[in-house]
């Protein structure tokens, strides 16, 4: 998946989406349930809205533990706190907590909720990126030797188990909720 957020060219965004459509249709680890691919019609997205692309500024956090329960066999996963991302939407001022991964190989990870959660999205919460699995290419802009980064939501996804029960995922813990609708990015599997 890493791949499809290293994209180029006049508009990634809708070759990031056809390519993901391809995966889901076509990987042997699709999350989409074995029986649903051959009538798989690829998955709803929001229309891109510039919007979504916002200037953000990171602050270090505390560095303090947090469990994050998945739901499944692998019980809760530990993450570090590694800062805060600060932004406005829709000009209300925003937050995101980074979360650095402890277990595994480590990686910075940014699942959120908005107002749109449980109803046009997955009740769950979506990505926004997760370097672990190499999500962060055009989601994520860095400007070395600043603060300053810019997020883009267009790439917001929903995490596996959005699709199947099979899998069981972190979610987006309450400090991550955004009380802004966030339009952008992956829709509901299923109405």
């Amino acid at each position: 998946m890493g791949d499809l957020y290293r994209m180029s060219g006049p508009d990634p965004i809708a070759r990031f989406r056809q390519e993901r459509d391809e995966l889901f249709r076509s990987h042997p680890q699709s999350p989409v349930e074995p029986g649903e691919r051959a009538e798989f019609k690829g998955l709803r997205y929001f229309p891109h809205d510039a919007a979504y692309r916002v200037q953000a500024r990171f602050e270090p956090a505390d560095g303090s533990e947090l469990l994050i329960d998945t739901g499944g066999e692998d019980g809760a996963v530990r993450y570090r706190r590694a800062g805060r991302l600060l932004f406005e939407l829709g000009g209300s001022p925003c937050r995101l907590t980074v979360l650095s991964l402890i277990q595994y190989a480590g990686g910075l990870f940014v699942p959120f909720r908005d107002t749109t959660s449980g109803r046009e999205t997955y009740g769950g919460g979506r990505y926004l990126f997760d370097t672990a699995k190499n999500t962060d290419g055009l989601v994520l802009e860095i400007t070395p030797g600043s603060s300053d980064v810019v997020i883009d939501f267009n790439f917001a996804y929903n995490a596996s188990c959005a699709y199947s029960p099979r899998w069981a995922c972190p979610l987006a813990p309450p400090e991550n909720y955004l009380t802004v609708p966030v339009r952008a990015g992956e829709q509901t599997y299923k109405d």
